[in-house]
């Protein structure tokens, strides 16, 4: 693989630093092609080129697969803005397959989201069995988003929920939802599929680089560790990183808990609280056997060594 040339979209946020943290430490011998609206990260960028362009000016995207083997198509925007969600998920991953295609580039993996399944309750759902029915102008967005990526014959991968260093979502809304409804939410019953964003990167990796089936795959898997993580479990566990407090005694019923949510102001709203809180977990066996590599031992496993980031943000709801 010496010298390939590999296309990196998203490569400042989340989900791309990770990957060129990978990609640095797994594959020097590859070069990528970051694409960012904002500066690459220095840390763990290796040999990588950038190239300034954005999803939402296509103009901007031109030449910029050119010569490249695979592209890791992981820009989005996940926003309220209806408007952006359109430009970026919807018309900008269009404009950026079509660009692969001009290029002549033979391998796309696309980030998604489970997200796109709408409401639930889900369990248990392999690939391809549920409809999907989202809600959110991202949703909606980023499914439109993933038909280009399946007409131009590359890998569509939703994830569930992402953990670890740089997530400022999953556990700052657990934060706020725990701080407004402070009790166990409804037994902690709840299943969700949960990935950490170093093993989500090495399954990304693997799909852009590997061989074999790894290399051949096309259409939509899930993209998450494949045990999912009963709410409970998660909770206790971030209190005991110091990242939340101490879980009351007290299990409130599933409608107290929506009661109380609505009646304290908050960020997290009563569909994103249900996402975290109720049955959402889908099969992912596949895309690690597909991949050949091992899931390892789950999120709960890696939550060590993101509480640091989480304590350092302000997580910790104070008691």
């Amino acid at each position: 693989m010496t010298g390939r040339q590999v296309v990196v979209t998203g490569a400042t946020g989340f989900v791309g630093s990770a990957v060129l943290r990978h990609l640095a430490e797994r594959y020097p011998q590859v070069v990528p092609r970051l694409v960012s609206r904002t500066p690459a990260p220095a840390a763990g960028a290796g040999a990588a080129h950038r190239v300034g362009a954005d999803l939402a000016d296509p103009a901007s995207l031109r030449g910029v697969c050119e010569g490249a083997d695979v592209l890791l198509s992981l820009a989005s925007y996940v926003g309220p803005d209806a408007g952006r969600c359109e430009a970026v998920n919807s018309a900008g991953t269009e404009a950026l397959m079509a660009e692969a295609r001009r290029a002549g580039v033979r391998r796309i993996v696309h980030l998604s989201t489970c997200a796109v399944y709408g409401p639930g309750p889900h369990r248990g759902a392999e690939a391809g069995e549920l409809t999907p029915a989202p809600v959110s102008p991202a949703s909606v967005s980023r499914l439109a988003g993933e038909a280009s990526v399946l007409a131009a014959g590359g890998l569509v991968l939703r994830a569930g929920l992402v953990l670890g260093r740089g997530d400022r979502w999953v556990v700052p809304a657990l934060a706020d939802a725990f701080r407004r409804v402070p009790a166990q939410w409804d037994g902690g019953a709840g299943l969700a599929s949960f990935v950490d964003v170093d093993d989500l990167a090495r399954l990304l990796a693997a799909f852009a680089l590997g061989n074999g089936a790894a290399a051949g795959a096309t259409g939509v898997l899930h993209a998450h560790h494949p045990e999912p993580v009963r709410n409970r479990d998660l909770m206790h566990a971030l209190a005991g990183h110091g990242v939340l407090p101490e879980r009351p005694a007290a299990d409130w019923p599933w409608s107290r808990c929506l009661e109380a949510l609505a009646a304290t102001p908050g960020w997290v709203s009563e569909r994103q609280f249900t996402l975290l809180a109720r049955d959402h977990w889908y099969r992912a066996d596949a895309a690690w056997r597909l991949a050949g590599i091992d899931p390892g031992p789950g999120p709960l496993d890696r939550l060590g060594r993101a509480a640091p980031w989480y304590r350092e943000r302000g997580a910790v709801t104070p008691g």
